[in-house]
């Protein structure tokens, strides 16, 4: 099986949103990334709109010809606009204003019903559903309840601390995901140098990259930058 490599193009629009400019477009870098070897496009479309605004999401749409994953928090504003739009799959994370990122998983134990219903009325307009999880037992049987169609594993912890505890709990989640019948996804914090162990973890299907290949574009280009990414997954 061939690892699928998302590339999430947010930090482009970040450093546009940065001057108020049209320019970097993440339109441009999203159908270059294409051309270079993505096998998906991920943004994450805030309530804030730090950086991906709404004409990003349906311009990115119409154009690629690879699958658009739209990163969103479960409220009524992102469902509407999720159904307007109807991409591939729909990846629904926690989300907080005063963050810089995404701090954590999703508690699907603690918020399953209202989950339920938005992931219910995804998949009902044909769009895939994940949710990004801890690697946590409950919260992948939760999300098996849930019928999703993936998770994705919050690897911050791993990608901060290194350690074999938190890459063992990263290789147990996704066994346990797969023996449930639900594709894994991964993502968070990981970059060139600390991917290296994650990609050991048969299960993981797909891993969403963003702040590091944008930040390593800044030396070597977009292309170049997601090459040498797709070539760690060799």
């Amino acid at each position: 099986m061939s690892i699928r490599l998302g590339v999430n193009v947010d930090h482009v629009a970040t450093l546009r949103q940065a001057r108020g400019t049209i320019y970097p477009s993440p339109v441009k870098a999203a159908l270059l990334a294409e051309q270079s070897g993505a096998d998906l496009i991920t943004v994450h479309l805030r309530e804030d709109r730090r950086h991906i605004q709404e004409r990003d999401v349906e311009q990115l749409k119409e154009l690629l010809t690879v699958p658009l994953n739209l990163e969103m928090a479960n409220t009524s504003e992102m469902l509407a606009f999720a159904l307007k739009v109807r991409p591939a799959w729909c990846c629904i994370v926690p989300e907080k204003r005063e963050e810089l990122t995404t701090e954590g998983g999703l508690d699907v134990v603690k918020h399953h019903e209202a989950l339920k219903n938005t992931i219910t009325d995804l998949q009902n307009h044909g769009v895939k559903v994940s949710l990004f999880v801890e690697a946590n037992t409950d919260q992948i049987h939760m999300c098996k309840e849930l019928n999703v169609d993936a998770i994705e594993l919050h690897t911050g912890e791993y990608a901060e601390q290194q350690t074999e505890e938190s890459w063992m709990k990263l290789a147990e989640a996704a066994a346990l995901a797969a023996e449930l019948d639900i594709h894994v996804h991964a993502g968070h914090g990981l970059h060139y140098h600390n991917i290296h162990k994650v990609l050991d973890i048969p299960e993981i299907e797909e891993f969403n990259i963003g702040h590091a290949i944008v930040a390593q574009s800044v030396f070597t280009g977009l292309e170049q930058a997601i090459r040498d990414m797709k070539g760690l997954f060799v």
